[in-house]
Parts: structure tokens; sequence; C-alpha cells
């Protein structure tokens, strides 16, 4: 795992610290229909993680009845969407977006693509990267192309002023995260100086996914939920348009725009190999 990203703080456990012990093997894969008694261990998502009591069809992370032991080596993914369906959602992206540093930010909110029936993480998984295949043309940018609106996304407002220069919270990764704000609620959420340090997203890629998914699964945005929840609860791809851009683009705003991330979600579902779900537009 990328030096940068194992000081993650995992919702509900210690931050890693340099006296942190090397990562050992990992545990057999989680099955979803085997039985677990408490003690068990398995793997999933490159971590180890031990059941505390019996437990079987919960997918650890996605509730409370696993204990998360810590980045395991040896594994092998269990993310919903493997590497060849990445690989072919992004064949022309960027280097720098490794299908590896998507599976080491996953452990920062473990319950992203991994909450209800595989139909549902499917779906999820596949929302999330359609705005990023979107935002980013196709992962082929790191950051934003037009340097003239750099200074736009510092916000003098806020006390914590822009520490790292005005010109340098622009939009970096998948979905072109920016505003000095942005930059240091994540920050504070994942345990990374972001505000004094916001080039770290367009130098470690787990970092760059990680800052994605903490949009994804904790802000609304100008929308009425998060991402994450739109997808698990059912409200459909739709919602999640709206927490991204709500009437930039929804109710009227654009719909050219709107009919361009249902198309790619479309593509994307169906080489995940999942039927769209209903909700689609906004």
């Amino acid at each position: 795992m990328p030096a940068a990203l194992a000081a993650v703080l995992v919702p509900a456990a210690p931050a890693a610290s340099a006296s942190t012990p090397a990562a050992g093997p990992c545990a057999p894969l989680h099955s979803p229909t085997a039985d677990y008694r408490a003690g068990d261990t398995v793997s999933h998502h490159g971590r180890n993680w031990s059941a505390k009591w019996w437990t079987r069809g919960e997918n650890p992370g996605a509730g409370s009845a696993w204990a998360d032991r810590g980045a395991c080596t040896g594994g092998v993914s269990d993310f919903v969407i493997g590497e060849e369906e990445f690989d072919a959602i992004f064949p022309d992206r960027d280097p720098f977006y490794t299908y590896q540093g998507l599976i080491d930010a996953l452990h920062a909110y473990p319950r992203f693509a991994n909450v209800g029936t595989p139909q549902t993480r499917a779906r999820e998984a596949a929302a999330f990267l359609t705005h990023a295949d979107f935002e980013s043309v196709g992962l082929k940018y790191v950051k934003e192309i037009n340097e003239a609106n750099y200074w736009r996304k510092c916000d003098d407002t806020q006390p914590f002023g822009c520490p790292a220069g005005r010109e340098a919270y622009y939009g970096r990764g998948p979905i072109m995260f920016s505003w000095n704000f942005n930059y240091k609620a994540a920050g504070d959420a994942l345990g990374l100086d972001l505000l004094n340090d916001p080039w770290l997203v367009e130098r470690d890629p787990s970092v760059a996914w990680a800052t994605a998914l903490w949009y994804w699964n904790t802000q609304n945005g100008p929308g009425t939920m998060t991402s994450h929840d739109a997808m698990v609860g059912g409200a459909g791809f739709g919602e999640t348009i709206r927490s991204l851009n709500g009437a930039l683009e929804c109710d009227g705003g654009n719909p050219a725009s709107v009919a361009a991330r249902v198309e790619r979600y479309e593509r994307i579902t169906g080489i995940v190999g999942v039927a769209p779900g209903s909700g689609l537009t906004c």
C-alpha cells in the first residue's frame, strides 16, 4: 500500500502509526454464503477481518459483525469490479490511475459498493466510475486543464484560508476534486494534510481515489442525499448526478449533459454485466 494512504483513517479504527507492524498474509477470501463463528478470520478488499460473533451474508465493513485487522498481503481482490473490467472501462486512461490505487482506497469507506445485493453493489461501483469517466474524460486527466481558473478555487471566507497558495486548490483526481474547504474536510477525514499539501492528490493514485470516495460517501453537494445513499437506497443514478451538480444539470439545467452521463453509465453497467436499474435521470 502506498505510504500516503497508510495513514488514512478507517472509521471506528485507530490511525496507523510508525509503529504499525508490517502487513501479514491474507486469510482465505470471505464467502457471502459461508457461516462464520466468533474469531474466524477472512480477507476482503485486501484486508483481514475477524468475526465478532456468528455471521453469514454480511460483507466485512458493511456492518458491525466484523473487526478490521488491517492490510494483508498476497490476497486476491474481491472488489465487485475486477481489474479486467476496470481496464475495459478505461482503456485509454493516464497510467497514474491504477486499479490497485482504487483498491487501496476502499478501506477508507468500507461500505462503498459493499452493501446490499450483488446487483446493488455493482450498480454503485459502476455509477461512481461513470462520474470519474465523465469528469476526467476517461481518466485521461489527473488535474484541471484550465490553469486560468486555478485561483477561483480558493474561498477566502474560510477561517483556515489557503495556506498552500491561492492557486493550489484546483481540480484533481477522478472527479476533479477542488476548493480549499473540500481539501480541508477530506484531509481531516482521511488523516492527511491536504490543506497544506493538495499536490498529494496528483502524486498518489490511492489518495486521488480516496478523495473521490470521500465526496461520494459523505457529501450531499447540491442534492438531498449522498451518492452512496442514492445507489444503496434505490433512488438511482439520477440522484447521484444531482448530488454532484444539482440544478446545473438536473431539472432541465443541462439535459444533454445528463443524457451523456446516463449513456456512459449504461455502457459501464454493460461491461460489468448488471442492469442499470431505474431512476436514471434527474
